[in-house]
């Protein structure tokens, strides 16, 4: 069995939904969430769900011997960033190196990079006037948005799209994708 944890930054649809999608698995279990911000509602829907959660801020992000003694009590074999919005300090991208993925709300490299997340990426695809958006979940490196794409999905955009409606187009696929393709890796 192995243990996920997910690291979130704000509502948790995305984490709620691997949490459930892993609560009958024999192969794989979210056994800890982690979110920078202690008002993210993500930690609540974690509660909700039996799933411990903890609060680690930005500044103690850097504190190795806590970060990583916390992943060995609940020995976390694997990491979803689901909405996180830190960048990952080097020493745990080494120590999950090839076990830690993140989701983006665009077809990287588009739209990636620093600032790049939720209704920022869906203002910057409508004023493009693309014809598609879909998801990227790719590894995590040291460079933001920059790891080894692992999956992408794709939908149609139409004139009459807006913000919003391309935030719903994507939330459809990353609901559909994202705990499959942890679970493959997994």
């Amino acid at each position: 069995m192995t243990n996920i944890a997910v690291f979130v930054s704000g509502s948790g649809t995305n984490c709620e939904n691997i949490i459930r999608y892993f609560s009958e698995s024999q192969k794989a279990r979210v056994a800890l969430v982690v979110s920078n911000r202690d008002d993210a509602y993500a930690l609540v829907r974690a509660k909700n769900l039996g799933v411990p959660t903890v609060v680690i801020p930005k500044a103690k992000l850097a504190d190795v011997e806590m970060v990583v003694g916390l992943l060995e009590k609940y020995n976390i074999g694997f990491i979803a960033l689901a909405g996180y919005l830190l960048m990952i300090p080097k020493y745990l991208i080494d120590r999950y190196r090839g076990r830690m993925v993140n989701i983006h709300p665009s077809l990287l490299p588009k739209y990636g990079g620093k600032g790049m997340h939720g209704h920022h990426v869906h203002e910057a695809i409508k004023a493009s006037e693309d014809k598609e958006t879909g998801i990227t979940i790719h590894y995590v490196s040291e460079v933001c948005d920059g790891g080894a794409i692992i999956f992408q999905a794709r939908t149609s955009l139409v004139p009459d799209d807006t913000p919003d409606s391309i935030a719903q187009k994507v939330h459809i696929l990353e609901m559909e994708h994202f705990p499959k393709v942890i679970e493959s890796l997994i």
